[in-house]
């Protein structure tokens, strides 16, 4: 047989059982993120030590993934470009059609 006060904290039970599993929850992801920088960082100064190798310059890394982000940048851009112009064109030739239907 239960007492009367058993029922009394059950939501507070509950309430910090929620938040002791978000908690968990949450160090875990920091604890895989903080393995994934490691691992990051590990790649980045290995590709830096490769590119220092072959080009004698340990600034040059840099440079390169400065470039490199700017060409990515450039990319992104120029395929929007390219898709609006195609956009357009599709318009034009609805429109086309649509002239040449009416004759």
């Amino acid at each position: 047989m239960s007492k009367p006060g058993d029922d009394e904290g059950a939501p507070e039970k509950q309430a910090f059982d929620a938040l002791e599993r978000a908690v968990a929850e949450t160090l875990e992801r920091l604890k895989a993120m903080s393995a994934r920088v490691a691992a990051a960082d590990a790649k980045s100064a290995e590709l830096g030590e490769v590119v220092q190798r072959f080009t004698g310059d340990g600034d040059e890394g840099g440079r390169i993934l400065t470039r490199l982000k700017q060409l990515e940048a450039e990319n992104v851009d120029l395929k929007g470009r390219l898709e609006q112009g195609r956009e357009g064109v599709d318009r034009m030739l609805a429109r086309i059609r649509f002239l040449e239907n009416q004759e």
